[in-house]
């Protein structure tokens, strides 16, 4: 079975890229050298720095794993051909609640890249897939399990 894709923005390539070297190339030596002052001690059966020091090298070693497979599989969207006519993933979209009569501004991104504290909702999330492909001025209903929420698109634009 094939890998799936991960839809990223340029932002979130490079994100992953510098945490990615930051693990192989920090991280990994600082363990190390944990690993070796642990083993300075002594007896490894009861000591828990050297416990500690193992379970933080496995947790690195594994997601070195996963942001190679990410990366390795990552299709990252152009944002200089993004089209602003239409809401798609690289865009920057302010809405407004049209019960509420609240505006709101969400980044649309990859799943992988999705982090509701930043205001980046991915294009598989409810919301994210109700506004791929509407325009400035489209009203767009939004099924949650809170109900139907109605969402006015009031400007698109490139996330620079």
């Amino acid at each position: 079975m094939a890998d799936k894709k991960h839809i990223l923005t340029y932002a979130g390539l490079k994100q992953y890229e510098d945490e990615l070297q930051n693990l192989k190339v920090v991280k990994r030596k600082e363990v190390a050298q944990k690993i070796k002052e642990a083993r300075e001690q002594g007896d490894l059966s009861e000591n828990a720095e050297y416990d500690a020091a193992k379970d933080e090298q496995r947790d690195i070693e594994l997601r070195i794993e996963e942001l190679e497979k990410l990366l390795k599989n990552a299709e990252v969207v152009v944002e200089d051909e993004i089209d602003t006519d239409k809401i798609n993933i690289g865009c920057k979209v302010k809405l407004l609640d049209v019960e509420f009569d609240e505006e709101m501004e969400y980044f649309i991104v990859g799943s992988t890249e999705a982090n509701s504290l930043q205001n980046k909702i991915s294009n598989e999330s409810p919301v994210g897939h109700a506004l791929l492909g509407k325009g400035v001025g489209e009203t767009v209903d939004v099924e949650t399990q809170a109900g139907t929420i109605q969402y006015k698109v009031l400007n698109i634009q490139r996330v620079s």
